[in-house]
């Protein structure tokens, strides 16, 4: 199987960033890390996505996505949206390996769907409740212990068959649902590095671009030269565009930092800018920790510098007990409002330029 160079880069860098982060803390030697081509053939089932129970999230399903923080304050309104917004999880499969299967995830397995749907899906995609329809898909997402072994042809081809899944749910989704609706992309970690595939073959230099609201993926350096024909969202109501950022500890860098993050693009998610004006606690319009349900405005500065976002501890009640360099678990989780209303603005832009 060819591989090209850009997708042998990002992967490179999406191994970096999953080695580095808290969440993804065991040894790989609790990993299986012998691999060969022979591993690729075993696969669990391949999802249906005709089925409904192959997808985490959709609009006809009661699902974590629907659920909206605080105590009243907002409100989901998926069943009304003008938009819809296909997500891709993160690395979810990160424990215990299965002898039939030790690469990929078995999207039958209950217990991991249970976990998908109450972590990524729940402080992640609701976060897009407000102003579009969610379609987050069941894959066969790679185990993080893909990243341990030393064989890069293997790694971009097991990379090459979870996203393979992607493909065919969005190929399904735009067959059966989208009715020629406006489109937002967005994507954490492992699945950043399938929505970037699935930006240029779907959007990049095709028809389907004049859909593209925005793409939101995250949590993955990316760099100018990631797509040929898609901009960086470098204005808060810029459409047709794409936006990450890398949270870190203020003055941290991280192994690997003058390779990884010399050329990233990075997109401040409380000024919506890419340059490196330092925005306070006071524009951060609530995060969400461990508690859904409670939002806390001011939880966290940021800056861009370096190809990073870089932050300062959040502020929270028992925010002594962390000392972390890394906030990669929680991209999301730190701006959820800004991001929420962020989408919001960039949709009604949207619709706004459609109609004038």
């Amino acid at each position: 199987m060819a591989i090209s160079s850009t997708y042998s880069k990002n992967l490179l860098i999406l191994v970096f960033i999953i080695l580095l982060f808290p969440g993804f803390s065991q040894s790989k030697k609790k990993f299986k890390t012998k691999y060969d081509r022979d591993d690729l053939e075993l696969v669990p089932p391949a999802p249906d996505y005709n089925q409904m129970k192959y997808w985490i999230a959709h609009p006809d399903l009661n699902d974590q996505a629907d659920l909206v923080p605080g105590k009243g304050e907002i409100a989901e309104y998926q069943e009304t949206a003008e938009v819809d917004v296909f997500f891709i999880y993160p690395t979810i499969y990160s424990k215990k390996q299965e002898k039939k299967h030790p690469w990929f995830a078995d999207v039958n397995d209950e217990k991991l769907n249970k976990e998908i749907a109450t972590s990524t899906i729940k402080y992640q995609a609701s976060v897009f409740n407000g102003t579009a329809k969610i379609y987050a898909p069941l894959y066969r997402q790679v185990h993080i212990g893909v990243y341990y072994i030393d064989n890069l042809a293997l790694k971009v081809d097991a990379l090459e068959y979870a996203y393979k899944d992607v493909k065919k749910a969005f190929e399904y989704y735009l067959e059966n649902w989208n009715n020629d609706r406006p489109i937002i992309i967005a994507s954490h970690s492992q699945g950043t590095n399938h929505a970037v595939n699935l930006l240029r073959d779907f959007f990049e230099n095709k028809p389907l671009m004049k859909k593209l609201v925005a793409a939101y993926i995250v949590g993955m350096p990316l760099d100018k030269g990631t797509f040929s024909d898609i901009p960086i969202c470098d204005e808060p109501d810029k459409t047709g565009c794409w936006l990450t950022w890398n949270t870190y500890a203020r003055d941290y860098y991280p192994p690997g930092h003058d390779y990884l993050y010399v050329y990233a693009l990075n997109v401040n998610p409380l000024s919506w800018k890419t340059d490196t004006t330092y925005v306070s606690w006071g524009s951060n319009r609530g995060g969400i920790l461990k508690n859904f349900n409670k939002i806390r405005p001011g939880l966290s500065d940021a800056q861009n510098m370096d190809g990073m976002l870089w932050i300062n501890k959040p502020k929270f009640f028992g925010n002594f007990l962390i000392n972390w360099n890394r906030y990669h678990v929680v991209d999301y989780n730190l701006f959820y409002m800004n991001i929420r209303e962020n989408v919001a603005d960039r949709v009604q832009a949207y619709l706004k330029k459609e109609t004038d």
